[in-house]
């Protein structure tokens, strides 16, 4: 048995800190595979943690860590979102952010995560979940696939002179 398990639930104010860690890393990671695509910017941590206090109580969020021992290793960021005729997708839940921490990977902590979040959003009446994963991003997509999500859309992008 593992000495220290991992527990999923949801974030609270004393998680703030290292959420903003973890997304500094999500962020740093797909600047990494584009930096024209994806932006980067100063005070990431501090600004993701800042936007996560927002919404903390909100109650079409869904803002989940993964602890291990004490230490958030992984979060999850979720929320239900209105129909939008722009982009002709209905109501439903979209993840905006899945991340775990690299000394971590492989040991089921993405699992975990998203199966709470497809949980949660279930409960909150979502009829669908929907993400945007980055094409160099195999790892994610891989465990996107085995949770039964499909390919809908491709993003492409060209830089203006």
């Amino acid at each position: 048995m593992d000495a220290n398990p991992i527990h999923v639930r949801a974030a609270k104010v004393a998680d703030l800190d290292a959420l903003g860690v973890l997304a500094g890393g999500l962020v740093r990671l797909h600047h990494g595979f584009d930096p024209q695509r994806f932006m980067m910017m100063e005070g990431v941590e501090r600004g993701y943690a800042h936007y996560f206090a927002s919404l903390l109580d909100d109650p079409d969020t869904v803002l989940l860590v993964a602890e291990r021992g004490g230490a958030c290793v992984g979060y999850v960021f979720a929320r239900l979102e209105e129909r939008d005729w722009n982009a002709l997708l209905d109501a439903c839940g979209a993840l905006h952010d899945i991340f775990v921490h690299p000394s971590e990977r492989g040991n089921g902590i993405g699992n975990l995560l998203l199966e709470e979040t497809l949980k949660r959003l279930a409960e909150r009446g979502a009829p669908r979940l929907v993400l945007h994963t980055a094409t160099q991003n195999e790892g994610a997509q891989r465990l996107f696939a085995r949770h039964g999500f499909r390919s809908t859309m491709i993003e492409m992008t060209r830089e203006l002179p």
